[in-house]
């Protein structure tokens, strides 16, 4: 596996994955909103790493930069439970300064569980029309 920039040739690969994998996570939400091109409108300006096997996306985290705002991390379902997101972690606090932020749904305890063993703090609770999250905090190296 392998840690690059997004490509344009990752592009099409990435929309699916984001689609697939909100749909499978977000079981409460309202899934049949969800479309391919949410992916441009959900990480327009951000700093994306992609995670490759044989040439071939199974992740992605996007950043926004200007804050180090980690907004999106997800891996492909197949590919869970090999340490992608975590080397997609590591990829980005090599990129970015702390503190690193990120807000995670209270629905989505994977993610939670996830976040929390990486070291991440839960600093805050808030409400965003997809339900209550958390506001994590990292200063150090994870993990």
């Amino acid at each position: 596996m392998k840690i690059v920039e997004a490509r344009n040739k990752d592009y099409d690969a990435l929309r699916e994955l984001f689609l697939k994998e909100r749909q499978s996570t977000f079981l409460w939400l309202d899934t049949a909103a969800f479309q391919l091109d949410d992916f441009e409108k959900h990480t327009r300006g951000e700093y994306i790493l992609t995670a490759l096997i044989d040439d071939i996306p199974v992740g992605f985290i996007s950043i926004w930069m200007p804050t180090n705002f980690i907004h999106h991390l997800y891996v492909d379902k197949k590919y869970q439970g090999r340490q992608i997101g975590t080397a997609l972690l590591k990829a980005a606090i090599e990129v970015t300064k702390f503190p690193i932020t990120l807000k995670c749904l209270e629905n989505n305890f994977k993610a939670i569980e996830f976040y929390k063993r990486k070291g991440f703090i839960a600093k805050e609770i808030g409400q965003s029309s997809n339900g209550a999250f958390i506001l994590f905090e990292l200063s150090q190296q994870i993990n």
